[in-house]
This record gives structure tokens, C-alpha cells and sequence, in this order.
């Protein structure tokens, strides 16, 4: 039997699929990580993101800002998680969602920074003539016409973080990297594709409902100047 064969037959299994450690509960597990990771990110970069590419005169800073977070995408995920996991962090989730988080938090910066950043200043000066206050023309304009570029940057670190997120069974985490290295080490290839395939199969579904969230959370208007 080859290893696609074994890994059908794996996941055929329901004894697979059901009871604690099955592929349901480190499915949620899985998506657990995957959201705080971003939300913690997002809680960073966001805020971040708006101030630099909204302020006047701050694109200095902002450069420099995006430069340095894009610099941290160079360090390895396993290696963070090696560092967090010999520190008080200790081993388990914790460490992953933290490693994860950093690696998606200059997506998340980058994109918001480009969004609001490139929202046309004379559309800003119109509104601020008809009488916004800073925080309206930030909260009412910009923000909706930057809302594409900063969900698809959630969107992108969204994907990015649940195929990391299979790291933490390396250092005593759980999530669907739990069936692959159960996998390795009774060397079943079939059970590791069969993980390799479940974590690509929550990329497409997670990818595919952002992508219609991103449509709908899209003012209309906003919309039909992308279509045009």
C-alpha cells in the first residue's frame, strides 16, 4: 500500500476523526491558535498601521517602521519557538501563538499602512472642506477605502499562521501538526500526508470564507471603483 493509499485509508477512519485528540478537536484547537495569533497581531499592527499612514509628515517613520517589522519575518518560526518554549513561556500553545503572531504582524502593518497611506489626499482635503473633523474624515473616508488592502492583509496573515500553527506539536502544542509528528515518529508516511493534507484543506476553506467576508464587510461603493 503506498502513502496516498494509507493516508485514504487513514482518514477514512471515523475512530480518526472522533474522541479526544481525533481530527475534530485538533481541527478546533488548530483554528483556536490560529485566532488569537492574529488577534494579537492585529491588536499591534493595526492601531500601528492607521496612525503611520495617516499622520501628516510621518512617512519617515513609517518606513522605518515597516523595514524593521519586515525584518523580523527572517527569523525562523521554529526558532522563536525554541527560544519562547527555554524561557517562563514554556512549552504547549502558548510559545506557537506568540511565534505565530510575530510572523503575522508585519502582513498585518504592511498592508494597513498601505491602505490608509494610499487613500487619494484630495479626497481627504474634500472632506475635511465640507466640514470632518480629523477622526470623521479618518473613521468615514479613509478608512472604508483603505478596508480592501487591510483585509487582505488579515486575510494573508490569516492562511499564513494556520500553515505555522503545525509547529506547535514540536514543542508540545497541539493542533493538526500533532497527527503528522505522531506520523514520523512511527513512521506511518500515509498519517503524515494525511495531516499535510488536512492543514492544506483549512488553508482553501479558511482562505475561501475570508475572501467572501473581505466582499461583503467592502462598503458597495467602495466596490464598484474596483471594478471599474
Amino acid at each position: 500500500m503506498n502513502e496516498i493509499q494509507a493516508a485514504i485509508t487513514w482518514l477514512n477512519d471515523p475512530l480518526n476523526w472522533t474522541g479526544p485528540g481525533g481530527i475534530t478537536d485538533l481541527t478546533i484547537e488548530h483554528l483556536v491558535m490560529t485566532v488569537l495569533a492574529v488577534l494579537l497581531a492585529a491588536v499591534v499592527a493595526l492601531p500601528v498601521g492607521v496612525v503611520l499612514g495617516h499622520v501628516p509628515g510621518a512617512d519617515r517613520a513609517a518606513r522605518v517602521t515597516v523595514v524593521l517589522t519586515n525584518v523580523s519575518r527572517a527569523l525562523p518560526t521554529l526558532a522563536l519557538l525554541t527560544i519562547f518554549a527555554s524561557t517562563a513561556i514554556g512549552f504547549g500553545n502558548r510559545p506557537t501563538v506568540l511565534a505565530a503572531a510575530i510572523f503575522a504582524l508585519p502582513v498585518i502593518l504592511a498592508n494597513t499602512y498601505a491602505g490608509v497611506h494610499g487613500v487619494d489626499a484630495g479626497v481627504r482635503d474634500a472632506a475635511r472642506g465640507m466640514g470632518l473633523s480629523g477622526g470623521r474624515v479618518l473613521g468615514q473616508v479613509t478608512l472604508p477605502l483603505a478596508l480592501p488592502l487591510i483585509a487582505a492583509g488579515l486575510r494573508t496573515a490569516t492562511v499564513q499562521v494556520i500553515a505555522t500553527i503545525p509547529l506547535a506539536a514540536l514543542v508540545g502544542g497541539g493542533g493538526l501538526g500533532v497527527i503528522i509528528v505522531q506520523g514520523f515518529g512511527t513512521q506511518r508516511y500515509g498519517q503524515v500526508l494525511a495531516g499535510g493534507v488536512l492543514v492544506a484543506a483549512l488553508c482553501l476553506v479558511v482562505e475561501a470564507l475570508l475572501a467572501v467576508v473581505q466582499r461583503l464587510a467592502t462598503p458597495a461603493p467602495v466596490r464598484a471603483l474596483q471594478r471599474v
